[in-house]
């Protein structure tokens, strides 16, 4: 533990109660426990390594028989809190208990947080904002204006008072972005994820689902409510793939699910050679974009687009399918609106029947409380921006692409992939989680420890996702840091794990080319109309086209106000940018609100030098 971790540890204590901050000295197994980031239950370790991991659950399914539990006390009733002290004790003996950070991120300093102390600020360097568009100025003045209208929540489900245009809106607005036609929202893609697959899997007679071996447990979720016959194929394997696709009539209904980006090794799905398998086995296609949506493609519409990057661009904003393309056949497209998008939610997009079987059979759908107005339009702003705005995902895989370099020639290792995922191998535990630690309280920097069993024991890493926000300097700090702490803690480099064979795709002897996803020529690099890298004090820029785009989707229903973000905006005196940022059609008291609500974005955007003038892409 760092010692300024250490000194705040009894006050936090008193305000998180349990667990809030990464090593704090909780009970005796608090040395020993690792961070991990997605709950794994052990039979989706199962599903990942193929029953092999080590100290797996002896019960299938997390079931522990009433038989091998041994705090039954002698008065015969069930003792719950033994039983619940127990289960823990299994996190802490695995090192797969989780301690969370206090980690509090600021709108007007993105990529900045402070922790619990106010005064403390860190750089964020593993946050899934990868855009950043969760303090976008478009995207919160449109949340402000929808909550002062509408209120804050939805009333109840989307059959009860909880559907209303916003919903519809975006539904559209989803539809569009993935050519397909009809969208459904849902409270998470965790959610979507679990109940598209148990609900098609159960619906359909006889179903076989065919699942990656690294799919993400949303979607092991969805598999195991559906009672189906699961099938698990090698994580990107389409030989692997094939040849348990051989072994079914091709009448038999089939899903093959699978991800497109694959968050926590970088890896891409071959998507377009996995349709081919599908239509020549008779089987549907359900594609997990989640660490995709806004990333990748011309309108930011996932991998699936952006294989056919330059035939989706030549399309521009029409909804119609383009024949032919790998988005056009993949069958079922779900994502968040929580990462690249910035707000929270999730979706899933298809042909009209599909979507409407799960909307009339799906309980994930049917009976949750549907999202808030505010945050539903946000999101649909969100989505209008990115699709007219290139220069965020550029600049953020500009970004990946300087910091994959900085780090491999301090040979720092990195597990190989094309996307914008940088993972850090450590290779051990503890270590891992000490090296997270240490960044936070030593240096100022947060960047979260990827333990078991979220990924394969010997794996563990350091999961870094850079952002466009991030400037020079502040990669400058985070390469400095981490190669002090691979001195000081003495773990091992791509050099040294070459001298053992290699490890989760580093230091092999037979080196594997890697593409990035994103072309010199599709970043701009060949044109000259590539993002500069940030300097220290500048911020982001908005993209005037981008700005128009969101701000006209919901004119008529929040037109009482209606933004206007002017190009000038990152470099005009504060008082003049307050006025032209909003027009008012309403009295001066609303005016004061909006003011203020907008303050600390144009106080931040005035700092900023001219060469972070708005874009015009």
């Amino acid at each position: 533990m760092g010692p300024a971790l250490a000194s705040r540890v009894p006050e936090l204590a008193r305000v998180a109660g349990y667990a809030s901050v990464a090593a704090q000295n909780i009970g005796p197994h608090a040395n020993q426990a690792e961070n991990t980031i997605v709950d794994e239950t052990y039979s989706e370790m199962d599903h990942h390594n193929q029953g092999k991991a080590a100290g797996k659950c002896p019960f299938p399914h997390g079931h522990v028989p009433p038989e091998a539990f041994t705090a039954i006390p002698s008065s015969g009733k069930f003792d719950y809190n033994a039983f619940y002290a127990e289960e823990l004790e299994k996190k802490h003996k695995d090192k797969s208990y989780r301690y969370f950070n206090n980690i509090n991120r600021l709108a007007a300093k993105f990529p900045v947080a402070h922790t619990g102390n106010v005064k403390e600020e860190v750089d964020v360097w593993c946050s899934n904002d990868y855009l950043g568009m969760s303090k976008n100025p478009v995207i919160m003045e449109t949340m402000h204006l929808t909550l002062n209208k509408y209120g804050a929540g939805a009333g109840g489900t989307r059959n009860i008072a909880g559907n209303g245009t916003f919903h519809l809106s975006l539904e559209d607005e989803l539809a569009s972005l993935h050519r397909k036609q009809a969208a459904l929202v849902f409270s998470s893609c965790f959610v979507a994820n679990d109940a598209t697959l148990s609900t098609l899997g159960s619906k359909l007679p006889g179903c076989v689902i065919f699942s990656d071996s690294m799919n993400h447990a949303s979607m092991i979720q969805g598999i195991r409510h559906s009672r189906a016959q699961k099938v698990i194929f090698k994580h990107n394997d389409l030989n692997d793939l094939e040849a348990k696709l051989q072994t079914y009539p091709k009448d038999t209904p089939k899903i093959i699910a699978f991800e497109s980006v694959y968050s926590m090794c970088g890896s891409v799905g071959p998507i377009k050679e996995i349709c081919d398998l599908a239509e020549q086995y008779g089987a549907i296609t359900f594609l997990d974009e989640v660490h995709a949506v806004g990333m990748y493609g011309p309108r930011g519409a996932g991998v699936a687009e952006h294989l056919d990057y330059d035939a989706h661009l030549a399309a521009s904003q029409s909804p119609d399918p383009i024949p032919g393309t790998v988005m056009d056949r993949v069958d079922i497209i779900t994502g968040t609106l929580g990462k690249a998008y910035g707000v929270v939610g999730g979706y899933i997009a298809g042909s009209a029947d599909m979507v409407d079987t799960v909307r009339s059979y799906a309980p994930g759908f049917i009976f949750t409380t549907s999202l808030p107005p505010a945050t539903v339009a946000g999101a649909q702003a969100s989505i209008a921006y990115q699709k007219e705005h290139l220069q965020d995902r550029r600049l953020q895989q500009l970004n990946v692409r300087a910091l994959k370099d900085r780090l491999a020639e301090l040979d720092i290792p990195v597990v190989p992939g094309p996307s914008h995922i940088v993972p850090v191998l450590v290779g051990d535990a503890a270590l891992a989680k000490a090296a997270s630690d240490s960044l936070l309280t030593d240096h100022g920097i947060y960047v979260q420890s990827i333990n078991y069993p979220t990924v394969a024991v010997g794996e563990e890493r350091l999961r870094i996702t850079p952002t466009p926000g991030h400037t020079t300097a502040q990669m400058n700090h985070l390469v400095s840091a981490v190669n002090t702490l691979f001195n000081e803690l003495k773990i091992k480099r791509t050099s040294d794990w070459a001298l053992v064979g290699g490890r989760a795709g580093v230091g092999l002897r037979a080196k594997v080319s890697i593409t990035p996803v994103w072309s010199d020529r599709q970043l701009g690099l060949e044109d000259g109309t590539a993002p500069r890298i940030l300097k220290a004090g500048e911020k982001i820029a908005l993209g005037k086209e981008a700005v128009k785009a969101a701000e006209t989707r919901l004119v008529g229903l929040i037109s009482e106000v209606q933004t206007k973000m002017p190009v000038e905006v990152a470099v005009e005196p504060k008082k003049q940018a307050v006025a032209r940022i909003i027009s008012f059609k309403m009295g001066s008291g609303l005016e004061k609100r909006a003011t203020r609500g907008v303050d600390a974005f144009v106080e931040s955007a005035t700092a900023a030098s001219a060469n972070a003038a708005v874009a015009s892409t």
